[in-house]
């Protein structure tokens, strides 16, 4: 009541001018940041980013690009689209961009349906894989262009765009044309022209692929603090798990248009719920054996032909209770085994050195046991050589169990 006798009490002008903060604050349940970037201190006024999939469906003909995907990316959230080529992830990106119109589902961007919204009026910026630049244009004047377009004062915009440049490192580069670019600068370029026009959702589609190895190191951590520092809501795409692990919040992952997945990395990392995404995520991939569930006596065992080893109760059961079958894919992740030059009682499995893969920091062998090619982390100063015999031990409270039928994770 004491706000809108002071309102009222006001000459028209300011009167208006309250009462349009007022309908922002109230009404459009907005939220004041205080943003300090690039040297720059700004207020700006921001609605809720939170971006929605409710069953989103996209056919190109007889092909299912997108298949029944609903996933909420939080308010301020970094999520990753994470697969292989041609599994969806940069067409649900173009959809949510209104790029492409879905057969079925909604889009939600805070709590507005924007299914018939074309893309200039979704307030999201768009980083394309094929950098979209203006040809006619300078570097500069392809970075300011979205700010000319909404009329920001040219003193701003060319601060705005410095800024950009500088931690791009691309100030050098602002006189030239698209043409005389590189393909990681240009790319670079079309990165700083989504980051400068401040929107309510970036969309980014594989934004570092043309980058040299170092720059795109740098550019991961640079952009995983510029998407914090501005908590800005971003979807990511890409086919690298080592950027989706290193860079996400949360990671949804893809294959044929369906979701896998969708959890923080750590849990992507340590609980795969299919076959699929425990031979997706890790670098090398997880060791896939095929074998047989077993009970002996009371306990329980692994069979894979050519090693038999026990497995602790509390699996057996799970996969008593959950497997289709007995025949089940055991996975096990490089760092989890221990290899050993003799033999030893806790290692049963024996292997011949297949190949030696020196890394610096790690050595990763290739062992072949049986049929299997079996890779294996090692210290750096482990030696053997090819042809060497070695036994392994795997830990038992990290390995994983697939059902062969359904490719589902048991334990």
């Amino acid at each position: 009541m004491a706000f809108k006798n002071f309102v009222a009490s006001q000459p028209r002008k300011e009167s208006d001018q309250l009462n349009e903060l007022s309908k922002l604050i109230y009404e459009a349940r907005a939220r004041i940041s205080f943003i300090i970037s690039s040297g720059l201190y700004l207020i700006r006024v921001k609605n809720l980013a939170r971006v929605r999939l409710k069953n989103l469906t996209k056919r190109f003909g007889e092909v299912v690009a997108v298949n029944d995907v609903s996933l909420d990316v939080e308010d301020k959230e970094f999520l990753v689209l994470l697969g292989p080529s041609g599994c969806g992830k940069t067409t649900t990106l173009r959809c949510v961009a209104g790029l492409e119109t879905p057969d079925t589902g909604e889009i939600y961007i805070g709590d507005t349906l924007v299914n018939e919204l074309p893309p200039k009026d979704r307030d999201v910026a768009m980083v394309f894989q094929s950098y979209a630049l203006y040809p006619h244009m300078k570097v500069f004047d392809n970075i300011a262009f979205p700010l000319k377009m909404r009329k920001v004062p040219k003193s701003e915009i060319e601060e705005r765009v410095k800024r950009v440049a500088e931690l791009l490192k691309i100030t050098h580069l602002l006189n030239r044309k698209p043409k005389q670019l590189s393909g990681g600068e240009a790319q670079r370029t079309a990165l700083g022209r989504a980051i400068v026009r401040d929107p309510r959702v970036f969309l980014m589609d594989e934004p570092l692929s043309n980058l040299d190895a170092k720059l795109r190191i740098y550019m991961r951590a640079e952009l995983k603090r510029l998407q914090k520092d501005l908590g800005v809501t971003t979807v990511y795409v890409t086919h690298d798990q080592v950027e989706a692990m290193t860079m996400a919040e949360r990671i949804a992952i893809m294959n044929y248009g369906v979701l896998q997945q969708l959890a923080t990395p750590d849990k992507v990392y340590d609980n795969p719920q299919s076959l699929f995404v425990a031979g997706f995520i890790g670098s090398p991939p997880m060791n896939f054996i095929d074998c047989t569930f077993m009970e002996k006596s009371g306990e329980c065992f692994i069979d894979a032909g050519v090693f038999t080893f026990p497995i602790p109760d509390a699996i057996g059961h799970a996969v008593k209770q959950q497997a289709t079958s007995s025949k089940l894919i055991l996975g096990v992740r490089p760092e989890d085994i221990l290899v050993h030059k003799k033999r030893v009682p806790e290692a049963n499995v024996e292997g011949e050195v297949y190949v030696l893969e020196p890394l610096g920091s790690e050595i990763v062998l290739d062992l072949k046991v049986g049929e299997n090619l079996i890779k294996v982390k090692t210290p750096p100063d482990f030696r053997v050589n090819t042809g060497d015999r070695a036994w392994l031990s795997f830990d038992t409270n990290r390995i994983h169990a697939f059902d062969k039928k359904t490719e589902k994770a048991i334990v």
